[in-house]
């Protein structure tokens, strides 16, 4: 077992969680990725808290996380006629 999925696990279950996803920090940590890399690097922790209330509220895990990754390759295709960040942009 990876330090990932052992911390993965303990902290499901002290939160009393059942797994939304078989690979859950996978599915998160690539869309951390996709939001960092398409819009900016701070987006990539919220867009993740959003990811977890779409899936309490009954969202398919995959499927929200598809969601949010093409609205971020969007965005970034939109950004790149000018500036990727604007100054002061980290928040």
């Amino acid at each position: 077992m990876s330090v990932m999925d052992e911390w993965t696990a303990r902290v499901r279950d002290a939160l009393e969680l059942t797994p939304a996803h078989p690979e859950e920090h996978k599915l998160v940590l690539d869309l951390a990725r996709d939001v960092a890399h398409g819009v900016l690097r701070p987006a990539a922790p919220v867009s993740a808290y959003l990811l977890g209330l779409a899936v309490g509220q009954g969202a398919d895990p995959v499927a929200a996380a598809a969601t949010i990754s093409e609205l971020a390759a969007r965005w970034e295709a939109e950004q790149s006629g000018g500036a990727a960040e604007q100054p002061g942009g980290d928040g």
